[in-house]
């Protein structure tokens, strides 16, 4: 699955995404359960009216709502999974078709309507004629929050969130409110927990390892930090973020390494994302191969471009998918 050309700041965006504290369920049977609801109505728990609490007050959502618009990172997929097919949606990733990754693919009856990221286009939104819309995951900003809210009802990020730093815990608890399903909501974060216990518990020689966590993009390497998706996906495991790295973290969540710093990135195990860029980049890459993991067999360069893309969502979704299929290549990387 190839992406549609993003602006340079979509692409540093989508390089530095970061929801922090991201656990998934592991695939010892099936996934996550999917619901047969086909619209926005029906199906929820909840009375309504409902009042959501947000970065900009409380938020009255009088009636379920029917036609959702979801316009933040992985709204769309976290109201997918909570059996709500939204109308209108962003496509963060450039996925193309419903805007959704694989692990999310035929939860829809009807494609919805694709709405710009950075800078939705308010006349779209108003169009789909929204009685609901999502933007938990976004750069966070009043200006954004009061031209949606004048559309239709509008639950922007949590209190105390960050720009794009909306946990998925957070998010799904969002929009279970919003959707009047708290409970399926809750639910999902319990199967997801038990599924991330399961994959630590089965993989013990995790606990305790350090592990360099990498990116490389048309900029060059870089590296995250706590705070990130992808580190708190490795320490939720039980692996420890290397301190070197750690040292260098200030505000942001993603470290740049220089030529003279590649060294940064190794450890007992390490783990680079491409991002917008072909693999072999990385792998071909003399500095690359000058790391002792590489050289020791204990280096990962994730290839493939929906599992990097699942890392990216965060969603409760692209989550179960990313551990179903990275915990194996961590396990089988790591004793080399």
């Amino acid at each position: 699955m190839s992406h549609r050309p993003l602006t340079r700041r979509a692409a540093l965006v989508a390089a530095a995404l970061t929801t922090a504290g991201a656990l998934a369920a592991c695939g010892s049977g099936g996934g996550l359960s999917e619901s047969s609801s086909a619209s926005s109505a029906g199906g929820g728990d909840g009375a309504f009216p409902v009042t959501v609490s947000t970065a900009f007050g409380d938020v009255e959502i009088p009636e379920e709502p029917q036609r959702v618009v979801a316009l933040g990172w992985s709204d769309a997929e976290t109201a997918l999974a909570l059996g709500v097919q939204p109308v209108g949606a962003s496509d963060w990733l450039g996925f193309g078709g419903e805007g959704v990754g694989p692990w999310a693919e035929g939860r829809y009856d009807e494609a919805p309507e694709i709405i710009e990221t950075l800078e939705p286009s308010l006349e779209a939104v108003a169009a789909l004629e929204p009685d609901l819309i999502l933007d938990t995951r976004s750069d966070g900003t009043r200006e954004r929050y009061d031209q949606l809210r004048r559309i239709a009802p509008t639950v922007g990020v949590p209190e105390g969130a960050e720009q794009y730093r909306t946990t998925w815990q957070q998010q799904l608890e969002l929009v279970g409110q919003a959707l009047g399903r708290s409970e399926e909501a809750e639910q999902l974060r319990t199967d997801l927990e038990q599924g991330f216990a399961d994959a630590a518990a089965a993989n013990a020689d995790f606990d305790g390892t350090e592990v360099a966590v990498g990116a490389y993009t048309s900029e060059g390497f870089g590296a995250y930090v706590r705070g990130d998706t992808r580190v708190d996906f490795m320490e939720a495991l039980g692996f420890t973020n290397k301190p070197a790295i750690e040292d260098l973290a200030g505000e942001s969540f993603f470290v740049p390494v220089s030529d003279e710093q590649v060294g940064l990135l190794d450890a007992p195990l390490t783990v680079v994302f491409p991002i917008f860029v072909d693999p072999a980049q990385i792998t071909g890459n003399p500095l690359w191969q000058t790391l002792g993991s590489v050289q020791a067999g204990n280096a990962l360069v994730l290839e493939d471009e929906a599992l990097v893309n699942a890392f990216s969502s965060g969603s409760v979704l692209g989550t179960e998918y990313a551990l179903q299929n990275a915990v194996p290549l961590f396990a089988e990387t790591l004793q080399g």
